[in-house]
């Protein structure tokens, strides 16, 4: 009955541990308005962590926080390569304002313990 106990104790540590560094990906890309370099922090312990997250309702919110990055980065580029036309500034900060908003979206569902992604039944 103890070893029951134990095993829950520790996945409840783990899932706790788990979430703290979830947490933090997303402050990580937060400051990343002000400090840029954290936004590559950021991205890689998700995939230094995504194995340890896979099969529980943070791997949807690693999946969502990498493709921030990746999405944010493309869109980066394609906006400062167009900045000579004008129209990348309004693709820098559309870029901004979505980037804002997925860390908001995701900061709250993690913070109300729900995945990113409905579940499937």
């Amino acid at each position: 009955m103890q070893d029951e106990t134990s095993a829950t104790t520790t996945k409840t540590t783990d899932m706790d541990s788990l979430k703290t560094i979830t947490t933090v990906v997303y402050a990580l890309q937060a400051v990343s308005f002000f400090i840029g370099i954290s936004f590559i922090a950021a991205v890689i312990i998700n995939y230094v962590k995504k194995d340890d997250v896979q099969g529980t309702w943070l791997e949807s919110h690693f999946n969502w926080q990498i493709r921030t990055f990746w999405f944010g980065l493309l869109w980066s580029i394609i906006g400062f390569m167009s900045l000579i036309l004008i129209i990348g500034y309004f693709i820098i900060i559309a870029n901004a304002i979505w980037i804002i908003y997925r860390i908001i979206k995701g900061w709250l569902r993690l913070s109300e313990n729900k995945p990113m992604y409905p579940t499937q039944a």
